[in-house]
Protein backbone atom coordinates (compact mmCIF):
# COMPACT_ATOMS: atom_id res chain seq x y z
CA UNK A 1 0.00 0.00 0.00
CA UNK A 2 1.51 3.35 -0.96
CA UNK A 3 1.99 6.04 1.64
CA UNK A 4 -1.14 8.04 2.34
CA UNK A 5 -1.35 11.21 0.29
CA UNK A 6 -2.57 14.37 2.00
CA UNK A 7 -6.22 15.02 1.26
CA UNK A 8 -6.77 17.91 -1.09
CA UNK A 9 -10.30 16.94 -2.05
CA UNK A 10 -9.08 15.21 -5.23
CA UNK A 11 -7.18 12.14 -6.32
CA UNK A 12 -7.44 8.87 -4.43
CA UNK A 13 -8.52 10.48 -1.12
CA UNK A 14 -11.45 12.71 -0.24
CA UNK A 15 -12.18 14.20 3.16
CA UNK A 16 -9.57 11.89 4.69
CA UNK A 17 -11.31 8.87 3.15
CA UNK A 18 -9.74 6.44 0.68
CA UNK A 19 -11.76 6.59 -2.56
CA UNK A 20 -12.77 3.08 -3.60
CA UNK A 21 -14.57 1.60 -6.61
CA UNK A 22 -16.24 -1.81 -6.16
CA UNK A 23 -17.96 -4.05 -8.69
CA UNK A 24 -21.19 -5.99 -8.23
CA UNK A 25 -20.41 -8.40 -11.07
CA UNK A 26 -23.28 -10.55 -12.33
CA UNK A 27 -23.05 -13.50 -14.69
CA UNK A 28 -25.79 -14.56 -17.15
CA UNK A 29 -27.49 -16.52 -14.34
CA UNK A 30 -27.57 -13.41 -12.08
CA UNK A 31 -24.96 -14.87 -9.74
CA UNK A 32 -22.69 -12.32 -8.06
CA UNK A 33 -18.92 -12.78 -7.84
CA UNK A 34 -17.43 -12.39 -4.36
CA UNK A 35 -13.86 -12.69 -3.18
CA UNK A 36 -13.01 -14.64 -0.03
CA UNK A 37 -10.76 -12.57 2.19
CA UNK A 38 -9.17 -12.97 5.59
CA UNK A 39 -6.72 -11.31 7.93
CA UNK A 40 -3.22 -11.95 6.54
CA UNK A 41 -2.06 -13.72 9.70
CA UNK A 42 -5.39 -15.34 10.66
CA UNK A 43 -7.27 -17.22 7.91
CA UNK A 44 -10.03 -18.06 10.40
CA UNK A 45 -10.98 -14.33 10.56
CA UNK A 46 -12.63 -14.31 7.15
CA UNK A 47 -15.38 -12.68 5.08
CA UNK A 48 -16.68 -12.33 1.50
CA UNK A 49 -16.59 -9.07 -0.44
CA UNK A 50 -17.04 -7.57 -3.89
CA UNK A 51 -14.00 -7.04 -6.13
CA UNK A 52 -12.59 -3.53 -6.16
CA UNK A 53 -10.14 -1.22 -4.49
CA UNK A 54 -8.67 2.21 -4.18
CA UNK A 55 -8.20 4.71 -6.96
CA UNK A 56 -4.66 5.22 -8.22
CA UNK A 57 -3.36 8.60 -9.35
CA UNK A 58 -5.94 10.56 -11.29
CA UNK A 59 -8.01 7.61 -12.53
CA UNK A 60 -11.80 7.81 -12.40
CA UNK A 61 -13.90 5.47 -10.32
CA UNK A 62 -14.96 3.70 -13.52
CA UNK A 63 -11.33 3.17 -14.54
CA UNK A 64 -10.44 1.94 -11.04
CA UNK A 65 -13.41 -0.48 -11.02
CA UNK A 66 -12.35 -2.06 -14.33
CA UNK A 67 -8.63 -2.16 -13.41
CA UNK A 68 -9.30 -3.74 -10.01
CA UNK A 69 -11.67 -6.28 -11.57
CA UNK A 70 -8.96 -7.45 -14.00
CA UNK A 71 -6.25 -7.48 -11.31
CA UNK A 72 -8.33 -9.41 -8.76
CA UNK A 73 -10.34 -11.73 -11.03
CA UNK A 74 -8.90 -11.69 -14.55
CA UNK A 75 -12.37 -10.83 -15.87
CA UNK A 76 -11.99 -8.53 -18.89
CA UNK A 77 -15.26 -9.05 -20.76
CA UNK A 78 -17.37 -6.61 -18.77
CA UNK A 79 -20.26 -4.28 -19.39
CA UNK A 80 -19.92 -1.67 -16.63
CA UNK A 81 -23.26 -0.22 -15.57
CA UNK A 82 -24.38 2.48 -13.18
CA UNK A 83 -23.39 3.10 -9.58
CA UNK A 84 -25.86 1.17 -7.42
CA UNK A 85 -24.77 2.15 -3.95
CA UNK A 86 -22.43 4.42 -2.04
CA UNK A 87 -21.09 3.59 1.39
CA UNK A 88 -18.72 5.03 3.94
CA UNK A 89 -16.99 2.41 6.05
CA UNK A 90 -14.21 2.01 8.57
CA UNK A 91 -12.63 -1.29 9.50
CA UNK A 92 -9.43 -2.79 10.90
CA UNK A 93 -7.36 -4.86 8.48
CA UNK A 94 -3.70 -5.92 8.39
CA UNK A 95 -2.77 -3.90 11.46
CA UNK A 96 -4.33 -0.57 10.49
CA UNK A 97 -7.69 1.16 10.19
CA UNK A 98 -9.13 1.73 6.72
CA UNK A 99 -11.58 4.63 6.25
CA UNK A 100 -13.24 4.43 2.84
CA UNK A 101 -15.74 6.12 0.54
CA UNK A 102 -16.97 3.22 -1.62
CA UNK A 103 -18.98 3.30 -4.84
CA UNK A 104 -20.52 0.02 -6.04
CA UNK A 105 -20.89 -0.33 -9.82
CA UNK A 106 -23.22 -2.85 -11.41
CA UNK A 107 -21.48 -4.89 -14.10
CA UNK A 108 -22.34 -7.89 -16.25
CA UNK A 109 -20.16 -10.51 -17.85
CA UNK A 110 -20.39 -13.83 -19.64
CA UNK A 111 -16.84 -14.69 -18.50
CA UNK A 112 -17.23 -16.90 -15.43
CA UNK A 113 -13.73 -18.36 -15.11
CA UNK A 114 -11.63 -16.24 -12.77
CA UNK A 115 -7.90 -16.01 -12.15
CA UNK A 116 -6.20 -13.01 -10.55
CA UNK A 117 -3.66 -11.26 -12.76
CA UNK A 118 -1.97 -8.68 -10.53
CA UNK A 119 -2.56 -9.07 -6.79
CA UNK A 120 -0.58 -6.89 -4.42
CA UNK A 121 1.53 -8.58 -1.76
CA UNK A 122 -1.18 -7.85 0.82
CA UNK A 123 -3.87 -9.31 -1.45
CA UNK A 124 -1.78 -12.45 -2.05
CA UNK A 125 -1.61 -12.92 1.74
CA UNK A 126 -5.31 -12.19 2.37
CA UNK A 127 -7.45 -13.31 -0.60
CA UNK A 128 -8.23 -17.03 -0.59
CA UNK A 129 -10.26 -17.24 -3.80
CA UNK A 130 -13.48 -16.27 -5.54
CA UNK A 131 -16.94 -17.75 -5.85
CA UNK A 132 -20.14 -17.04 -7.78
CA UNK A 133 -23.14 -16.78 -5.41
CA UNK A 134 -26.86 -16.89 -6.15
CA UNK A 135 -29.04 -14.45 -4.27
CA UNK A 136 -30.60 -17.42 -2.45
CA UNK A 137 -27.18 -18.71 -1.36
CA UNK A 138 -26.31 -15.25 -0.02
CA UNK A 139 -29.60 -15.07 1.87
CA UNK A 140 -28.94 -18.46 3.48
CA UNK A 141 -25.22 -17.92 4.14
CA UNK A 142 -23.81 -17.82 7.64
CA UNK A 143 -20.56 -16.23 6.49
CA UNK A 144 -19.77 -12.55 6.91
CA UNK A 145 -20.43 -10.65 3.67
CA UNK A 146 -19.71 -7.01 2.85
CA UNK A 147 -21.49 -4.79 2.27
CA UNK A 148 -23.85 -5.85 5.02
CA UNK A 149 -27.27 -6.85 3.63
CA UNK A 150 -25.80 -7.60 0.19
CA UNK A 151 -28.39 -10.34 -0.39
CA UNK A 152 -31.27 -7.93 0.23
CA UNK A 153 -29.66 -5.18 -1.84
CA UNK A 154 -28.97 -7.54 -4.72
CA UNK A 155 -32.50 -9.00 -4.65
CA UNK A 156 -33.92 -5.48 -5.00
CA UNK A 157 -31.65 -4.75 -8.00
CA UNK A 158 -32.60 -8.04 -9.67
CA UNK A 159 -36.33 -7.47 -9.05
CA UNK A 160 -36.56 -3.71 -9.73
CA UNK A 161 -33.46 -2.85 -11.73
CA UNK A 162 -30.77 -0.36 -10.72
CA UNK A 163 -31.89 2.68 -8.71
CA UNK A 164 -32.33 5.96 -10.63
CA UNK A 165 -29.62 7.50 -8.45
CA UNK A 166 -27.11 5.67 -6.21
CA UNK A 167 -28.57 4.55 -2.89
CA UNK A 168 -26.55 5.73 0.10
CA UNK A 169 -26.06 2.77 2.43
CA UNK A 170 -25.67 3.05 6.18
CA UNK A 171 -22.15 3.83 7.36
CA UNK A 172 -20.44 0.67 8.57
CA UNK A 173 -17.86 0.82 11.33
CA UNK A 174 -16.33 -2.51 12.28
Amino acid sequence: MPAEAPDRGEGPHRDGLRKVARVVLLDPRDRVLLLHGHEPDDPSDDWWFTPGGGLEGDETREQAALRELVEETGVTEVELGPVLWRRTCSFPFAGRRWDQDEWYFLARTTQTVTAPTALTDLERRSVAGARWWTCRELTEAHETVYPTKLAELLRRVLDEGPPATPEVLDTEIV
